[in-house]
């Protein structure tokens, strides 16, 4: 439980089972964070925004919830509250892109978890287009260093929010999949989804 739920239960001792409590700490200024999470095909995710986008996607058998949410107190805030309505619409995206319906995503990303070329390297990832791949190195040359592909997957590798901003579409130059903050196997299946023919090399990134 985040500090702010135990804030606002105190005020509230009376009530019986665990209220809703986003609506009524939004109106007093006090949710910075909402937080909702997603069974999906690839296992159980912890989805967190702030006002300005989607500030984490996690793999929850990869990392703790407890864990998570600590690190966006440190980071972002610790005004975090369990709030699914508010990540109703991330949520349905990733349910209609598992369910192949969608192929681009339109929600918001907040980036500031991301920095420096860490940061131009996602967004770099972010403009590569849905069955498309790229290198390493060639992500590393569109953040504006290309001989700095060992940091571009370091910086892929520490991705907030996969997925969405779609590091699995990252290969290495001779086809192989390097690595996935999810495991290879997610990697393999989010590749599968998008039908990508990953094996045979890369197809470039979208024009800004």
């Amino acid at each position: 439980m985040t500090e702010i739920e135990n804030d606002l239960r105190r005020t509230a001792p009376s009530l019986g089972s665990p209220p809703d409590f986003s609506d009524a700490a939004s109106a007093a200024g006090l949710l910075d964070v909402a937080y909702a999470t997603l069974d999906s095909p690839l296992g159980r995710l912890l989805l967190a925004t702030t006002p300005r986008g989607l500030i984490r996607v996690a793999y929850l058998d990869h990392a703790a919830e407890d864990a998570v949410l600590e690190h966006l107190a440190d980071q972002v805030s610790p005004r975090i509250l369990a709030a699914p309505r508010r990540l109703d619409e991330p949520r349905r995206e990733l349910d209609e892109y598992f369910a192949g319906h969608r192929r681009r995503f339109d929600v918001a990303v907040d980036w500031r978890l991301t920095r420096g070329f860490g940061r131009r390297v996602l967004e770099a990832t972010a403009r590569i287009p849905y069955g498309a791949t790229a290198t390493y190195k060639q992500v590393a040359g569109e953040a504006g260093n290309p001989l700095a592909f060992r940091a571009a997957g370091n910086a892929l590798g520490a991705n907030p929010v996969p997925i969405v901003v779609p590091c699995h579409r990252i290969l290495h130059s001779g086809g192989g999949l390097g690595g996935y903050t999810g495991g290879l196997e997610r990697k393999r299946r989010l590749l599968a989804v998008e039908g990508s023919r990953a094996v045979e090399g890369y197809s470039g990134f979208k024009q800004p």
